[in-house]
């Protein structure tokens, strides 16, 4: 399993820099699977916005696939080099893989080797529990199986600062997960 985690993903140099680093061959090459935040009109997920996005960093339009939720099946049973899931809001989100199944297939995805890529709410999503983030995230879809996709053993706090220490500690001190932190300059890579 190879996760790239962070609070930032391609719009910071640092994290950015990482991920490009931890890509299996160059980035014109690899395929990707983007799975848009909860706010990506279906008129957005149709043009070309999020594929010209991710050409800027070197990838190629033809090998990006932008998930759309309104038809999941033609996304199942698919292989890609890399699952990115970047920010947006985390309860949406993870609502909206639920609802179409899609949490499970990104985590056979990432089993059968693609790297995930997961920027604020994306590194949420792949933790193992998402609780924590409703004092940061509204939670309008009332969601109430704050599991995560387990693909990160702990939870993590994106964005960190010192307003955010406070329930950092909390988490901590409650002692049910392995607890991380990631400014907005900071990355977890793991590779299992």
């Amino acid at each position: 399993m190879h996760l790239i985690l962070s609070s930032t993903d391609f719009n910071n140099e640092t994290v950015r820099a990482a991920i490009m680093k931890e890509l299996p061959k160059a980035a014109e090459d690899c395929t990707v699977l983007f799975f848009p935040s909860e706010k990506a009109s279906n008129k957005d997920v149709k043009s070309a916005k999020f594929k010209k996005w991710l050409e800027t960093y070197g990838f190629t339009r033809a090998n990006v696939t932008v998930f759309n939720k309104n038809t999941p099946e033609k996304y199942f049973g698919l292989s890609f080099d890399i699952v990115y899931v970047g920010g947006g809001n985390t309860f949406a989100m993870l609502k909206t893989m639920r609802e179409t199944g899609f949490d499970k297939e990104i985590i056979r995805l990432v089993k059968d080797g693609a790297i995930y890529i997961g920027g604020s709410a994306g590194a949420h999503i792949a933790s193992r529990n998402v609780e924590h983030v409703q004092v940061f995230d509204e939670n309008a879809v009332g969601l109430t199986d704050f599991s995560g996709l387990a693909l990160f053993d702990g939870i993590l706090f994106c964005h960190f600062c010192e307003k955010r220490k406070p329930y950092f500690e909390k988490a901590k001190a409650e002692n049910r997960y392995n607890v991380f932190t990631l400014n907005d300059d900071e990355y977890i890579i793991v590779n299992e």
